[in-house]
């Protein structure tokens, strides 16, 4: 959606496009990831295998679009086609953060991050997002619409992700393009975020630094390999020992609660006032 604004709306100004363009991917992805919410809410459908279902739909539409409607007409007299769109003017595309090679949507992960610190952590819509996502029940048992805030929830992580795709077109690709795989699209860019997410403990102010180093090891992989011959798989397999580790270490965690709350002694029961000493007690009242 945010490459069809950028690729139509070719008469107004840069920041104009830019700035819909990525509202545009906001508000897609938005819709996109509401449809797993309501899924999950009303019909209690698990979120992984509809996300994962959803996924797989959103690859082959896109897949279609960049072979068809949205094929760079450059493309069409080719015998060998490449699937992917024409490139967006060079006004619409985000600005560079001198002298580094980052551009503005750098700015706007960290902006977005503290923003969902703020929202969730300091607020009382945060609070109940929370509360939900930890416990639906005790959640419902108090008070609490928890339909409404699991579709809220999937609605903003929807909303994200799109946005992330949006800046990735605008900022790094200039264009959407694909190799016709899953993954053709952004790499293994979802499953980096959830190592980064995971390293960072889930919380969003710890998840700058983790996706910073695993940015800056994913970028070095490629020097890694050309230089000292060291394949860049390697970071894969780095990935998958995060993973592993982080998980395990929850596992342990929960274990280690679990036998410390088995261990410590029940409380007693306040023993019941004997029956004749309240009788003597009523009878003294006048």
């Amino acid at each position: 959606l945010a490459t069809w604004v950028g690729l139509t709306f070719t008469d107004y100004p840069g920041w104009l496009i830019t700035t819909v363009a990525l509202l545009a991917g906001f508000l897609g992805g938005a819709v996109w990831g509401g449809i797993p919410g309501i899924l999950k809410a009303y019909f209690n459908v698990n979120e992984i295998l509809s996300t994962v279902m959803m996924n797989a739909i959103a690859v082959q539409l896109m897949n279609f679009l960049l072979r068809g409607p949205m094929i760079d007409p450059a493309q069409a007299d080719v015998a060998s086609k490449i699937p992917q769109t024409a490139r967006l003017l060079d006004i619409f595309q985000l600005p560079r953060l001198a002298p580094t090679r980052l551009h503005m949507g750098a700015l706007i992960a960290v902006g977005l991050a503290v923003l969902v610190y703020i929202l969730l952590w300091r607020t009382t819509l945060g609070y109940r997002i929370r509360a939900v996502g930890q416990n639906p029940h005790a959640s419902r048992y108090a008070g609490i619409k928890v339909p409404r805030y699991m579709v809220m929830a999937l609605l903003l992580s929807g909303a994200f992700a799109g946005l992330a795709g949006a800046i990735q077109v605008y900022g790094v690709n200039y264009r959407m393009i694909t190799d016709g795989s899953a993954s053709g699209f952004t790499g293994s860019a979802g499953f980096n975020g959830i190592v980064a997410a995971l390293f960072g403990q889930l919380h969003p102010i710890w998840s700058i630094p983790a996706s910073i180093l695993f940015g800056a090891l994913l970028v070095g992989a490629n020097s890694m390999q050309r230089i000292v011959q060291v394949p860049s798989a390697l970071i894969t397999v780095l990935n998958g020992l995060v993973v592993v580790f982080v998980v395990s270490s929850e596992i342990w965690r929960r274990r280690r609660q679990r036998r410390r709350l088995a261990a410590a002694p029940e409380e007693e029961p306040s023993p019941k006032p004997d029956q004749t000493e309240v009788q003597k007690k009523e009878e003294a009242q006048p």
